[in-house]
């Protein structure tokens, strides 16, 4: 029995680095491939936005004294090479998929388009949206919360390397423990960084339920769309 039907996947372009210190680790970019072909021939409608962290976030580059704008716009650039990566491991496993882009780089990928991605979604392709929302100053968690609304996804799956939120960060404080479930309410009050304040506010305003969990251990993504409890249940 599956949990959702149609879902949007936050992949993190940190994770795609593996054991790595840069780049795309074709492991675990075939892993995430094939984890998602898993629940597409169960059925699953799946739409994905990929960060880009492991080639350029734009944050950083402003830190460095790079122009805000120009470094979001490398960051968004990051998001289309990552896109493309996943889209060549997807259709090599025989799983089709789509790349649509926020920003018109044709032939690259296709302009996007709330009809073009239903359309997609409803033939069973994966359809992955790239280039964040197309601004800068927003982040790909905002993309991510913008698309799953558009597409009426029944939830947003935040594949990480952590398996939940926390109290505290797990990795920096061992007493850290893991909420089964919380409210958007709750996230705000006590000032946890599930995602930025604007993608959480879009969700809670919209009813966009999100579950965060452990992306990089295999089969995971499956048991969240079975409804088996693992992760954390964000919720208004």
């Amino acid at each position: 029995m599956l949990q959702y039907k149609r879902v949007l996947l936050k992949l993190s372009g940190e994770s795609l680095m593996g054991d790595q210190q840069y780049g795309i680790d074709s492991q675990r970019l075939n892993d995430y491939a094939e984890q998602i072909k898993e629940i597409v021939v169960q059925g699953v409608q799946v739409g994905i936005v990929i960060g880009g962290g492991n080639i350029f976030r734009g944050l950083s580059g402003a830190s460095k004294g790079f122009d805000r704008v120009k470094g979001d716009s490398m960051g968004m650039l990051a998001t289309v090479i990552n896109s493309l990566a996943l889209n060549s491991a997807l259709e090599a496993i025989d799983c089709k998929s789509r790349v649509l882009t926020a920003i018109r780089m044709e032939p690259i990928g296709e302009f996007y388009s709330k009809q073009k991605a239903v359309d997609y979604l409803s033939e069973g392709y994966v359809t992955i949206f790239s280039a964040g929302t197309g601004n800068p100053y927003f982040t790909t968690d905002t993309g991510s919360s913008l698309r799953g609304i558009e597409i009426e996804a029944d939830v947003m799956l935040k594949g990480t390397r952590v398996d939940g939120v926390y109290t505290a960060d797990p990795e920096k404080d061992p007493t850290a423990t893991k909420y089964d479930k919380i409210s958007f309410d709750e996230i705000y009050h006590k000032d946890l960084r599930v995602m930025d304040l604007t993608a959480t506010t879009m969700c809670k305003e919209n009813n966009l339920p999100i579950v965060v969990f452990d992306m990089d251990t295999k089969g995971n993504l499956l048991k969240v769309i079975k409804g088996e409890n693992i992760g954390t249940l964000v919720h208004v």
